[in-house]
């Protein structure tokens, strides 16, 4: 069973064509700059790569060039369309309705599409990578919709509550509900195998998704019981544009300072802010790093404001969870950054933990970076969340 797995976003779309025999990434690829000039690059599981600038002015036509591409040319891998048995997409906000991975029917899109208030670029994109797919490939190929907001979704009121009338919450679905959850769910689950226990139960992790942006999650029992992020991907702790938690009263009063419209104000908070805003040097983790190692005083305060940020939240996980069997690092940064790593586990030492420094600077592979006496095992776990996506999709299409 070959599946095509989607990430659409506003003016991009990404997918992977795995074959779940082996489950072996077959192909992979990306339509960049949807309805602006466009940009397309394709890549093979034996090397070969295929780019070009191509117009595509919306979705259907960035499927058009995925199916070329797979079927066609330079980047043939399938001979035929209907070798693709289904097709698994991404998507961000499935508010509190989903909990769960589901089959693409009319009533969904239009759940997702009614969730695009909470988070307009993405919903909105999804909601036309669906279309286009079924354009693409006709309505008896099935499609299975994949919620980075699913796998939260068992966190209790006290957790995903905030102090705001009630009415916000039954109105308008005011309420924390956590991203990456894919990313999390796939790393938690191969921590719990890696602790000998693969149903998760007994289990206290804590996983951190690092990257331009990031999350954490406390999972016990194999189940989330908080997470940093919020109502949409700002809140938490600062990341690469992003400013993480801030006093409320602070986002008003630069408001009214600098005269700023809500939408200008989301502009400074999203895009503008992180270790971006501080640094003044990027919002990129190397950059940053770089100027640390330069003398950069502002990408020092920038570097450190972060790790302290991290581990604060580390500290309150582990109170909520009663305890720490294992923290888990993935995403670009939590894979690669052995500094940070190696500075949020020694903030630990008063729990027990030992860092192996060595097997710490492991870059972009599953190792275990702590050594065998340590009280609280740490790994690098590479995150996969096509092959979450492609897997419930394969789970899905098997029970039709």
């Amino acid at each position: 069973m070959k599946i095509l797995v989607i990430n659409a976003g506003s003016s991009s779309l990404k997918y992977q064509l795995i074959d779940m025999d082996g489950e072996i990434m077959v192909a992979k690829g990306n339509c960049e700059r949807i309805g602006i000039d466009g940009k397309f690059t394709h890549k093979t599981f034996d090397g070969r790569v295929v780019t070009k600038e191509v117009d595509m002015p919306d979705h259907t036509a960035a499927f058009q060039q995925v199916k070329a591409a797979l079927t066609e040319g330079e980047g043939k891998v399938i001979e035929r369309l209907d070798e693709v048995t289904a097709i698994g997409h991404r998507i961000v906000q499935g508010g509190a309705k989903f909990d769960r991975s589901v089959l693409v029917t009319p009533q969904v899109i239009q759940d997702i599409a009614g969730y695009a208030s909470l988070a307009p670029l993405h919903n909105k994109a999804h909601v036309q990578g669906i279309n286009a797919a079924i354009a693409a490939f006709g309505d008896k190929v099935p499609q299975v919709v994949v919620f980075d907001t699913a796998f939260h979704q068992t966190m209790p009121p006290v957790a995903y509550m905030w102090g705001l009338p009630y009415e916000y919450y039954e109105k308008y679905g005011v309420r924390r509900y956590g991203f990456h959850g894919t990313s999390h769910r796939y790393v938690s689950h191969r921590c719990c195998e890696l602790l000998g226990k693969p149903d998760g139960q007994g289990t206290k992790i804590i996983t951190c998704h690092l990257g331009n942006g990031s999350s954490l999650a406390a999972v016990k029992d194999g189940k989330v019981i908080d997470t940093t992020m919020g109502l949409t991907p700002l809140d938490g702790f600062m990341m690469g544009t992003r400013s993480g938690a801030v006093d409320p009263s602070a986002v008003t009063f630069i408001m009214e300072k600098e005269h700023l419209s809500p939408s200008e104000m989301d502009i400074v908070l999203n895009k503008k802010s992180g270790m971006l805003g501080i640094s003044g040097v990027s919002s990129d983790d190397r950059d940053v790093a770089a100027a640390v190692a330069q003398g950069n005083e502002r990408a020092k305060l920038a570097w450190d404001m972060r790790t302290y940020q991290i581990s604060k939240y580390i500290g309150g996980f582990i109170t909520a969870l009663g305890g720490l069997d294992a923290i888990v690092f993935t995403a670009g940064i939590g894979e690669n950054q052995e500094v940070l790593r190696s500075e949020l586990l020694h903030k630990l030492e008063y729990l027990g933990v030992k860092v192996d420094e060595e097997k710490n600077k492991v870059h972009g592979e599953e190792r275990e970076i702590t050594t065998p006496d340590s009280a609280v095992r740490g790994f690098v776990i590479p995150t996969n969340e096509e092959l979450v996506i492609a897997r419930d999709t394969k789970q899905l299409v098997e029970q039709l």
